[in-house]
């Protein structure tokens, strides 16, 4: 009789558990940096990896990898073009119905430090006057039915120009 109330009780708790359901559009969340600072560079340089927190209600996040394309973009606000565009590992559909949440970790390589149209001075240059730079960027990401998500802005790096 114990093992049989017992057993009711269980499922009555599993009965009132519910699973987290996301949104069919990835959300994104910036968890940030390994570190604040990078020396600027033309070509791997330096690097520091991002953290980034995800969520898609329908779990067709990821790109295989025999497929083309990307679906992780980081936007340079001084420029507002696309800095980078990564390819997330593919996450099968099955046993996703409630959908899929996870950690994303990208190692992105330096770029050049950009100046004041008015100083003359071309990017990648190491002048003197201009001994940082600010890298402030935008990130998003798209799932496989193209679905895009927020927006979000990173913490701003310091680019050492020097």
């Amino acid at each position: 009789m114990r093992t049989f109330i017992l057993l009711i009780i269980v499922f009555q708790v599993i009965g009132c558990v519910k699973s987290k359901e996301y949104a069919d559009t990835p959300y994104l969340e910036f968890r940030g940096w390994s570190k604040s600072t990078m020396n600027q560079g033309r070509i791997k340089e330096d690097s520091v990896t991002i953290t980034l927190f995800f969520t898609d209600g329908d779990g067709d996040f990821g790109i295989a990898s025999n497929s083309t394309g990307e679906n992780v973009f980081i936007k340079d606000l001084r420029t507002n073009e696309i800095l980078r565009q990564y390819k997330a590992p593919f996450v099968p559909e099955e046993g996703a119905g409630n959908g899929i949440s996870g950690t994303i970790k990208i190692k992105m390589y330096t770029t050049c430090c950009i100046f004041p149209p008015s100083s003359g001075i071309d990017p990648c240059e190491r002048p003197s006057m201009f001994p940082t730079n600010d890298l402030p960027l935008e990130i998003y990401i798209t799932d496989r039915a193209g679905n895009k998500s927020n927006v979000v802005q990173a913490d701003v790096l310091t680019l050492n120009c020097k």
